[in-house]
């Protein structure tokens, strides 16, 4: 999930969609915040959940069972405060984590709020154990030090005869910041424990893939067990928190497995560009062809899932079997491949020079169909697809163990079809529970 590199990856040199479809499926599942400290916050659509569920039990049932001589109006009320104020502590924890990384020269995306919690979006691993340790620690340092402050607010409150309402609600915040914190410092990906525990190994060890290895494990067990406890809770009578707590665990695992394959994959690719994955000199399509017959001539007849297509001899854009698919068939005789492509600013378009954690990162970021042109001083070089390069990354796997890589780098791949795989982001994730 990150671009990084040097100066043949740099990411200015990569362009990926700005707008059109591409830039639409790219932030389609989020929406915009607006900005804090020079960080583009957003949420998530699957935010609303937990902030409903926060919102719900704290107002019906946490709240009245700590202080039942309140009304419900004012149940209701502690709630929306105690909603606004929980989701405010984990923005403050991500908001650490991106101020740390962007001092250690680590570019950050923005931020996300989403069902789970919060990610600081970094674009690149950090590149020292330490980086990594002061990164991945300010985060529960955030959380303790807001549990500290609620919880000196509460015994203000209390001391001063404030009333219930108030020492309530910072007594809650101060506990549940607590409990993130610790939960947080678990030591398993993705939490926040799981990249201290690696930077950890990797110091001790010199060595970032055994450390992540570790780490991953790490997490997977961690949501196995939560999984497992999740389950038993719902049987023993408690059946919302139990599945809550496995679907959490389940997530913990997902991420966990996901986060040493990305690793595994920008360990494959690092040292490669463009030029050595793409499919050189592809076929062409010319704009003014029908539908039926590109796809008669041409998606029947040959296995590539898109094309580029030309106007006159000049590029225009990239048609796609996703694209021919949103055409209502009785419209493929009438309408043209331009009708259907994806105009040029829409796609990926790179230099044969830009490395491939950076190619696989716009690609990803933009959509463009999972391919991305090759151009060199204006003219179609190549086409990477990212069905190619995973196809690449698994016989790789298979044949090329990790700490072996070196040797094979300075073996160029050749002009056979490109192929994509992932990146080596370097997302920080924080999960609690309300």
């Amino acid at each position: 999930m990150t671009i990084g590199g040097k100066d043949r990856g740099d990411p200015a040199k990569v362009r990926s969609a700005s707008g059109g479809r591409s830039a639409v499926a790219a932030r389609g599942s989020r929406l915009r915040l607006g900005s804090i400290l020079g960080f583009e916050i957003d949420i998530d659509h699957s935010w609303f959940v937990i902030l409903f569920l926060v919102f719900w039990s704290l107002s019906r049932v946490i709240f009245p069972e700590r202080a039942p001589a309140l009304g419900t109006g004012t149940h209701a009320l502690m709630g929306m405060v105690a909603t606004v104020l929980f989701f405010a502590s984990l923005l403050a924890h991500e908001l650490s984590h991106a101020l740390v990384s962007r001092a250690k020269s680590i570019p950050v995306e923005g931020i996300t709020l989403f069902i789970f919690g919060g990610m600081a979006r970094t674009t690149r691993e950090p590149d020292t154990p330490r980086d990594e340790l002061l990164i991945a620690g300010v985060g529960p340092l955030m959380s303790l030090a807001l549990a500290g402050l609620f919880w000196a607010l509460g015994r203000v409150a209390t001391g001063v005869g404030a009333g219930p309402a108030i020492a309530t609600v910072a007594d809650y915040l101060a506990l549940i910041n607590f409990a993130l914190a610790v939960f947080n410092m678990l030591p398993g990906f993705p939490l926040d424990g799981g990249r201290v525990f690696r930077a950890l190994v990797w110091g001790a060890t010199g060595d970032r893939t055994t450390a992540t290895r570790w780490a991953s494990n790490g997490g997977r067990w961690i949501g196995t067990f939560l999984m497992v406890l999740g389950g038993l809770q719902a049987l023993a009578g408690a059946p919302l928190g139990g599945l809550w707590l496995a679907f959490i665990g389940w997530f913990l695992r997902s991420l966990a497995q996901m986060a040493y394959q990305q690793h595994v994959v920008h360990d494959l690719l690092s040292g490669y560009v463009a030029g050595d994955f793409m499919s050189r000199d592809p076929v062409v399509i010319d704009a003014g062809v029908s539908l039926e017959v590109l796809v008669a001539d041409h998606f029947m007849r040959a296995r590539y899932g898109g094309y580029p297509v030309v106007d006159g001899g000049v590029l225009v854009g990239l048609v796609t079997l996703e694209d021919v698919k949103a055409v209502p068939r009785a419209r493929w005789a009438s309408a043209t491949v331009g009708d259907a492509m994806t105009p040029l600013a829409g796609c990926v378009t790179l230099p044969p020079d830009a490395e491939m954690t950076a190619v696989l990162e716009a690609m990803s970021a933009a959509g463009a169909g999972g391919r991305a042109l090759v151009m060199d001083g204006g003219r179609l070089a190549g086409i990477i697809s990212a069905s190619d390069i995973a196809r690449w990354v698994q016989r790789a796997q298979w044949m090329l163990p990790i700490g072996a890589r070196s040797s094979a780098r300075g073996n160029r791949i050749g002009s056979g079809h490109g192929e994509p795989g992932g990146g080596g982001r370097g997302d920080h994730v924080g999960v609690g529970r309300p």
